[in-house]
């Protein structure tokens, strides 16, 4: 049966400011989607009281909480029967990706980019996951996407079947997301390449920066994100199968690839900027030797005109009215005879 029950809370706008200890903060509604899934691409919805009553047949329950709620603190700690570290790593503040195995089930810490209107991609959202085989329980903070995607799926009757299913679609859906920005940034580097010849040095430079550091901050969760997949895929729980696996090590080779992608912008970023610098540095050098001929012609010119510029008795065609013509014609004679011996000598 899909799921059309007032239970599920619909994903809200991204909460944002600190941990929640203020009475405005504890209005943060604790359960945003609760479902009891049957296992055959069905699911039925679920409020908060019904969370602890037992369910018929072979499905499993999945739990998606809002991590900064005072709620949610109370359920894990109270009601889910979760061990005490198990519930210290879905609960805390900062934490890398990785997967942490319990006697019990394991946790999952996840990253994906950000999504959500107005803010920066390279703000990577968490997802975090507690799964024993029986159930999920998943915490988040800020708005996912890819939780839309699964709810679409309930929606048409296409549940995940098993926690397993439902881990992997999860995991699937952050890491297909980030390919999207990946590509785009490559876009951006192959677009500043062309551009590196006629754009003006500050802008790209502005530009080049703005890449470099766009791909440190993905690929700073990024990489995580493969060590924490592919432990699962090294070491699986008992309730995956070879299939489960097998969709893991796609999961993680897609990462490796975006990984490899990010170093590449970045280091095709660092090649262009160091190009720009290049052209930056023969421009001046131009400029530069220029100037150093024009001052090198006009050094000789300067000291004779310097030395029939003072003031004193005896200055020579003083009184002659055709004296500053003939000076004239010695200078513009002077300047041609110096810019043909810089030229023999190949200073020009």
């Amino acid at each position: 049966m899909t799921a059309t029950g007032t239970g599920a809370a619909t994903e809200q706008a991204p909460a944002s400011g600190p941990t929640p200890d203020s009475a405005a903060a504890e209005k943060i509604p604790a359960l945003i989607d609760a479902y009891w899934l049957d296992g055959a691409g069905g699911a039925t919805a679920l409020d908060w009281e019904s969370l602890d009553r037992p369910h018929e047949g072979d499905g499993f329950l999945w739990v998606h909480l809002q991590r900064n709620a005072p709620d949610t603190r109370e359920f894990l700690t109270e009601r889910s029967g979760l061990p005490e570290l198990a519930v210290a790593a879905l609960l805390a503040a900062d934490s890398r990706p990785r997967t942490t195995a319990f006697d019990e089930g394991l946790v999952i810490d996840i990253r994906g980019v950000n999504m959500n209107p107005g803010e920066d991609v390279e703000d990577m959202v968490a997802l975090r996951m507690w799964s024993d085989g029986k159930r999920v329980i998943s915490v988040r903070r800020r708005r996912l996407m890819v939780v839309d995607d699964v709810r679409e799926a309930i929606r048409r009757g296409r549940a995940p079947k098993t926690p397993a299913d439902l881990v992997i679609s999860l995991a699937d859906g952050l890491t297909a997301r980030m390919g999207t920005v990946i590509i785009d940034l490559e876009e951006r580097v192959d677009d500043l390449e062309d551009k590196v010849v006629e754009a003006q040095s500050h802008d790209l430079r502005i530009a080049l920066s703005a890449i470099r550091r766009k791909a440190i901050g993905l690929r700073r969760f990024i990489g995580p994100n493969r060590e924490a997949i592919q432990r699962l895929v090294n070491d699986p729980a008992d309730w995956m199968d070879p299939r489960d696996r097998l969709r893991l090590r796609e999961v993680a080779d897609k990462i490796t690839r975006y990984v490899e992608e990010l170093d590449t912008a970045r280091e095709r970023a660092a090649v262009v900027q160091d190009e720009l610098a290049s052209r930056l540095a023969e421009r001046l050098n131009n400029n530069t030797y220029v100037l150093s001929v024009i001052a090198a012609i006009f050094l000789p010119l300067g000291l004779l005109t310097g030395l029939l510029g003072i003031n004193v008795g005896g200055m020579p065609g003083a009184e002659d009215g055709t004296a500053f013509w003939i000076v004239t014609a010695g200078l513009v004679v002077a300047g041609i005879v110096e810019y043909f011996a810089l030229k023999r000598l190949k200073w020009i």
